[in-house]
C-alpha cells in the first residue's frame, strides 16, 4: 500500500509520552502512530456506523416521543445517588475551549 506524509502538531508533552512509550515498546514513534490511527479506523463503532443508524431509526419508531428512555432517565435520577450532585466544580483553565461542542453547550446553558 502506498504511504503519503502527513504532518502533525501535538502538545510536547504527548510527544514526550509517545517517545517514551516508543522505547519501551521498541517501536518508532511513527510506528505508534500508525498503529494507533489504524486501531482508531478500525473501530466496532467506526465500521458499523450503518448498523448504528439503523438500529436508531428503529427504535426512533418504536418510540417516537422517547417516552420509554424519558422514563428510564427518570427512574434513574430518582433512584440512584448522585456523588456530585450540589457539588461546585470548578474548570482548570482553558478547558472550557478545549471542551467538545455538547461539553460546550451544556455549560452555556447552566451558566445562562
Amino acid at each position: 500500500m502506498k504511504r503519503s506524509t502527513a504532518t502533525l502538531r501535538i502538545d510536547t508533552e504527548q510527544l514526550k509520552a509517545l517517545k517514551h512509550i516508543s522505547k519501551i515498546e521498541g517501536l518508532t514513534v511513527n510506528q505508534l502512530l500508525r498503529d494507533a490511527i489504524k486501531n482508531y479506523l478500525n473501530r466496532p463503532d467506526r465500521s458499523s456506523f450503518g448498523g448504528t443508524v439503523s438500529a436508531l431509526r428503529a427504535y426512533r419508531k418504536q418510540d417516537p416521543e422517547f417516552n420509554k428512555a424519558i422514563d428510564e432517565f427518570v427512574e434513574a435520577e430518582a433512584v440512584f445517588e448522585d456523588p456530585l450532585e450540589g457539588q461546585l466544580i470548578e474548570e482548570q483553565s482553558g478547558e472550557r475551549h478545549s471542551a467538545r461542542p455538547v461539553q460546550r453547550k451544556t455549560r452555556d446553558i447552566l451558566d445562562s
